[in-house]
């Protein structure tokens, strides 16, 4: 009998649903009888959508970890370059230091030697190296840096003020320029500025000509704005043209050494008869620039130049840690160079005194309310107090923190020259005052900070 059209298909159809049909019930027999398992050994069952969840949520883990390892190796390389960088960077020893108490404020010596180490063959002698041995510090500065209240204060010690010598008195007699104590490295500078002023130096940082030109060039220059066109024929300063202009390689280096600075205004040129104070001035014009160049650079190739650059002219003492230094970065990336507080130590000229010729002396109180103010409890007993004009030491006196602004006075000469080559000279009283408010206050005719 002829199988219906119906009945034709029906056959292999069942038989095809047949295994899975006992497939099906084997699962389900399985299934039951692990959860009866589970259900004694007192599992809680999970459903296969709770398994399936389980299962995605498994692979999820297994990238977020790979990604994790990936970043932490691409930061590890990072670290560990700069790691290298930083092991590269000398280093040396400086046992005055004060340890450094972790989240305290903490006081770093800047040290601005007239060593020409890191400098070309022409930038050497463009700077007088041939007939200049040995180093002096031509800069001394303290930075006092407080990560709790994200603040730096840095007050600058004239070059040519008189301090009391802890060693080689038989060369330079009792008391000397403080730039003396520099020859042999930072140790004696640090011991004499502890021993004379009180103030506690943790970290000391040396740079010389050379590191100056290499640190600007890799960051680009900074832009300063000159409102006179400017120059000094000591340090080879030479700007032509006035306005907002970027400075780099050796001319940085003039503007920070820059002690007999001449600026060309009503057709003639004008001689700013400051000497180391205006030069402090201009010092930090260009640290501040300098931090504004530093905040926009984010190229790693202008990084790995500035990195690779610092060995070059750059010395730090043997404390500092790379650890410490990312952290100071992190904390301080976001200061605004113009809340940079800056302060020169009251001080006035002594006149020529043999042998030392023409000195600065500290002026009092003056000078110990500035450094109360910047360091306060800080501030330690001086144990060698820095003489007076007439060569007598005494103790500073005693007095509290305060807000009212210090008035230093100093004399100076300026010396104009027109274009006749005739000369007039004009002694003036310029004073110069010391705040304890932040300010970017500059003479008239000095470059300031400018943006493009």
């Amino acid at each position: 009998m002829p199988q219906g059209r119906h009945r034709a298909p029906r056959g292999p159809k069942n038989a095809d649903r047949a295994p899975s049909r006992r497939k099906l019930a084997n699962e389900q027999r399985l299934l039951a009888l692990g959860e009866a398992v589970n259900e004694r050994s007192g599992i809680a069952p999970t459903s296969r959508r709770g398994r399936a969840k389980r299962s995605l949520g498994r692979r999820l883990s297994y990238w977020s970890l790979g990604i994790v390892v990936v970043i932490g190796g691409v930061i590890g390389g990072i670290y560990l370059y700069a790691q290298l960088k930083f092991d590269n960077i000398p280093k040396v020893a400086v046992p005055s230091e004060i340890p450094r108490i972790s989240g305290q404020p903490f006081n770093v010596l800047i040290i601005g030697s007239d060593s020409r180490a890191g400098l070309t063959g022409n930038e050497a002698a463009q700077t007088g190296g041939s007939s200049v041995q040995g180093q002096r510090s031509d800069v001394v500065k303290i930075a006092h840096i407080d990560p709790g209240k994200g603040t730096i204060q840095m007050v600058s010690i004239p070059r040519d003020t008189l301090v009391t010598l802890l060693a080689n008195q038989s060369l330079y007699t009792n008391y000397n320029r403080i730039n003396v104590n520099y020859a042999n490295g930072p140790n004696l500078l640090v011991k004499t500025i502890e021993a004379n002023f009180g103030i506690p130096i943790n970290h000391v940082v040396q740079v010389s000509f050379g590191g100056l030109i290499n640190a600007t060039e890799a960051l680009g220059g900074v832009y300063l704005n000159f409102p006179y066109p400017a120059k000094d024929a000591y340090s080879g300063l030479n700007i032509k043209h006035t306005g907002c202009q970027l400075v780099d390689g050796f001319q940085a280096l003039a503007v920070a050494r820059s002690r007999h600075y001449e600026y060309f205004q009503n057709g003639q040129w004008v001689y700013d008869g400051t000497s180391d104070y205006g030069r402090i001035d201009r010092q930090n014009t260009f640290i501040r620039a300098l931090i504004q160049s530093a905040k926009g650079k984010y190229n790693p190739l202008t990084l790995n130049s500035f990195l690779s650059d610092l060995p070059q002219g750059i010395t730090l003492d043997n404390e500092w840690s790379l650890d410490e230094l990312i952290g100071l970065a992190f904390k301080f990336h976001s200061l605004n160079p113009a809340e940079l507080a800056t302060y020169t130590l009251p001080t006035i000229s002594a006149g020529d005194i043999s042998p030392y010729g023409d000195v600065l002396v500290e002026q009092q109180p003056e000078g110990q309310q500035l450094l109360v103010n910047i360091f306060g409890s800080q501030l330690e007993k001086p144990t060698n107090p820095p003489p007076n004009a007439q060569l007598q030491v005494i103790p500073p006196p005693d007095v509290t923190a305060s807000t009212t602004p210090i008035i230093s006075t100093k004399t100076t000469t300026t010396t104009t020259k027109a274009k006749a080559n005739a000369t007039t000279k004009a002694t003036t009283k310029v004073a110069t005052t010391t705040t304890t408010v932040p300010g970017v206050t500059v003479p008239y005719f000095d470059p300031t900070n400018c943006t493009p």
